[in-house]
């Protein structure tokens, strides 16, 4: 991740979801990333619909040129990438998995301009919509109402070694010699 907002974003989300795969929604709070919220988008799955936005930032908003609610987020890249960054979507939502791109967007000049996409998925409990969120931003000041975003990088960022509860290493510490686990291969 090269710009601070999404360094900032991604390790208060990290700290949220502790040892599991990615928090719940109700566990991320406004307050902490209150400088951010501008830049803060969430998206929904539907079936038919793809990823809508169910909320975005006013500086997402304005960067993009309107109000975002219910727009399909893929339908914001160029056709060459619409396919990319829904597989990017799927996996973000079903791997629990980070994502972190680069975003070339143009001006109404034509002005190509760089911009960070940090995608990071909520954990799913029964009966709630899948949903994840994510923050867009410049590098740069002073650019309203782009379009034609086109993915020119992209990286998962894979999970923290898993870390074990205090119970789980005592029992560990107490296995000696050869241990036979059934079913693995």
């Amino acid at each position: 991740m090269k710009h601070p907002a999404s360094r900032d974003f991604f390790a208060y989300w990290d700290e949220k979801r502790g040892v599991n795969a990615a928090p719940d929604r109700s566990q991320l709070e406004p307050g902490p990333v209150r400088e951010l919220l501008g830049d803060i988008f969430v998206l929904s799955y539907d079936p038919n619909a793809g990823y809508p936005f169910r909320v975005a930032g006013t500086r997402v908003c304005a960067l993009l040129g309107g109000d975002l609610k219910g727009q399909e987020f893929a339908g914001l890249f160029e056709p060459a990438s619409r396919a990319e960054i829904e597989d990017i979507l799927g996996a973000v939502t079903a791997d629990k998995l980070a994502a972190v791109a680069g975003v070339a967007a143009r001006t109404p000049e034509g002005r190509s301009v760089p911009l960070e996409l940090l995608l990071l998925p909520f954990d799913t409990r029964a009966h709630t919509p899948i949903s994840l969120t994510g923050l867009l931003v410049p590098f740069a000041d002073g650019d309203h109402a782009l379009s034609g975003l086109t993915l020119t990088s992209w990286r998962y960022m894979g999970h923290a070694p898993m870390r074990f509860a205090p119970r789980v290493l005592r029992k560990l510490a107490l296995a000696r010699g050869l241990m036979v686990y059934e079913g693995l291969i």
